[in-house]
C-alpha cells in the first residue's frame, strides 16, 4: 500500500532532493509550503540556495503534468501540490499561521484517503506533538535510518594472548585474533588491546586484518598530552599524513577544539607538512552578512571567532619558552602560519596543501559539509569538531546535520577516522555541569 507523505517546509529547506526520497510512495506538498519557500529565495544563504533548487525541481515537474493532478517521479512516486485545507478544532490555533495550514492540509489527505497511512514529515518537534494530537502520524526526516549509538560507539576492546602487546609497543601490528576476524570492523576504527596483564591503545586495519600501533605520544604536541584514551586517539588520527578527513565528537570540554589546533599547529609548524593552518567556524546561520558589528572585517570577525583565540592563545602560554616572539592568533597569522576567517567566504575556492578545522560542525547541513570537502585541493587535511546534542540551527538536529551525515558517508574509509571523546577534561566544575544540567 503506498504511503501518503506531507512535507513541511523545513524539510524543503533543509535538503531540496526530499521530494525524491520517498520511494514509489506519494508525497504532497502544501501549497502554503511553497509560498513560505517563496519568501527565501532571494536570500543569500544556503536557505536561499535551497529555495532556489526547490523551485527549479517543481518547474521542471511542472512541465510533465499537472501538480495538482499529480507528476509521476522517476522512482515510481507521485509529487501533488495541494490547496484544499479544512478547518481545525476550536481552541487548536495557537497562531501558528504557516504551521496550522500544513496540519489542516495534513488532516484533509487523511480524511479523502481513509485506510491509508498518511504522514507529516518535518523537523519541527512542535509540529509533530501538535499534529499527534490531531491524530495525525508525524516523523522526523531520516532518509539514511542513522542510529546515533551505532555512530558514537563506545572504545571496544580485543583481548591477545600474553607477550603479544610488547610487539605494539615496539611499532609494529599484530594479526587480528581469530575470534575478532569476523567482527564488523571500519577502518581506522580505534580500539583497546588487552591481555592479562597490560593494555595499550590501536587501530583496526580492516584491509590487512591487522591491529596496527598509534603514535607514542610520550612528547607534548605543542604542550599538550591526552589525558584520556580517546584523546589519545583524536591526536594520532589528527597528526596521521595518511588520514584527510576526520571527525571529532563530544560534549562540552572534552578538547575537541583544542586537540585539533593543537595537532594543526604542530603539523603545520614542527613538522612542516603543510602550508597553512586554517581554523573557521559557522557564523550562524552560514552566510548571514556580518556588516552589523562595527570595525574591519577583522573586528566583525572577532567575536564569532573568540573561542578560536582563547585556545591558541592557551596552547601559545604553554609553549612560550620553546616559541618566542609568538604570543596569539594574530602573530601566528602574521609569520603566516594561521588563518581564521568564516566559512561564509568558502564557496568557489580551491584549498591545497593546508591543515583545516571547521569548529561547530554540527550547525551545518549536509550540503554545506559537502561544499566544505569539494574545496580541498592536494595535500589537504580537514578536521571537523562539534557535538550533534547542542545544535543552534532550526533546520537541523541530531540526525539530520552535516557532521552525523559525514560520518555515516565516510565510515569504514581509508582516508578518514571518527573519534568520540566522552570524557570532559576542562574542568570538574564543567564537567559536572555538562552531566547533571
Amino acid at each position: 500500500m503506498r504511503k501518503h507523505f506531507v512535507l513541511d517546509t523545513n524539510i524543503l529547506l533543509h535538503d531540496p532532493d526530499a521530494i525524491f526520497g520517498f520511494d514509489d510512495n506519494c508525497v504532497w506538498i502544501p501549497i502554503v509550503v511553497i509560498e513560505e519557500v517563496d519568501t527565501f529565495k532571494k536570500d543569500g544563504s544556503e536557505l536561499g540556495r535551497n529555495a532556489r533548487e526547490v523551485a527549479r525541481h517543481l518547474d521542471a515537474l511542472r512541465r510533465l503534468g499537472s501538480l495538482t493532478d499529480g507528476v509521476v517521479l522517476k522512482n515510481g512516486g507521485m509529487l501533488k501540490v495541494v490547496m484544499t485545507e479544512v478547518k481545525l478544532p476550536e481552541g487548536f490555533h495557537m497562531n501558528h499561521v504557516a504551521d496550522d495550514r500544513i496540519l489542516s492540509t495534513a488532516l484533509h489527505v487523511r480524511d479523502t484517503h481513509p485506510g491509508v497511512p498518511v504522514i507529516l514529515v518535518t523537523l519541527d518537534t512542535n509540529l509533530r506533538i501538535r499534529a499527534n494530537v490531531l491524530g495525525i502520524e508525524a516523523e522526523d526526516f531520516d532518509t539514511r535510518g542513522i542510529q546515533l549509538e551505532d555512530l558514537y560507539p563506545a572504545v571496544t576492546t580485543v583481548k591477545v594472548d600474553d607477550g603479544l602487546i610488547g610487539t605494539l609497543f615496539n611499532g609494529e601490528p599484530l594479526a587480528l585474533p581469530e575470534e575478532a576476524v569476523g567482527l564488523p570492523w571500519y577502518e581506522n576504527e580505534y580500539v583497546m588491546v588487552q591481555d592479562s596483564r597490560s593494555t595499550a591503545l590501536a587501530r583496526i586495519d580492516v584491509a590487512n586484518q591487522l591491529i596496527a600501533p598509534i603514535r607514542n605520544l610520550k612528547n607534548p604536541v605543542w604542550g599538550i598530552r591526552p589525558r584520556n584514551r580517546e584523546q589519545h586517539f583524536a591526536l594520532d588520527a589528527c597528526l596521521r599524513p595518511d588520514i584527510h578527513v576526520v571527525t571529532l565528537v563530544g560534549k562540552a570540554g572534552t578538547g575537541k577544539t583544542l586537540l585539533a589546533l593543537a595537532a594543526g599547529l604542530q603539523s603545520v609548524a614542527e613538522e612542516e607538512g603543510y602550508a597553512r593552518l586554517l581554523v573557521s567556524r559557522p557564523i550562524f546561520p552560514m552566510g548571514r552578512d556580518i556588516g552589523y558589528l562595527p570595525g574591519n572585517v577583522d573586528q566583525k570577525l572577532k567575536p564569532w571567532m573568540q573561542p578560536i583565540h582563547d585556545n591558541v592563545d592557551f596552547l601559545v602560554s604553554l609553549n612560550q619558552r620553546t616559541k618566542k616572539g609568538t604570543r596569539g592568533v594574530e602573530d601566528l597569522v602574521r609569520q603566516g602560519v594561521m588563518e581564521v576567517e568564516p566559512l561564509t567566504y568558502i564557496r568557489g575556492r580551491s584549498i591545497a596543501s593546508q591543515y583545516m578545522i571547521v569548529d561547530e560542525a554540527q550547525n551545518l547541513t549536509p550540503h554545506e559539509i559537502k561544499t566544505i570537502l569539494t574545496r580541498a585541493g592536494e595535500g589537504t587535511k580537514v578536521v571537523f569538531t562539534g557535538d550533534p546534542f547542542q545544535i543552534d540551527n532550526p533546520y537541523v538536529d541530531s540526525i539530520s546535520n552535516g557532521l552525523t551525515y559525514l560520518i555515516d558517508r565516510f565510515r569504514g574509509e581509508r582516508i578518514a577516522a571518527n573519534i568520540t571523546l566522552r570524557k570532559g577534561e576542562r574542568s570538574a566544575l564543567a564537567e559536572l555541569a555538562a552531566n547533571r544540567l
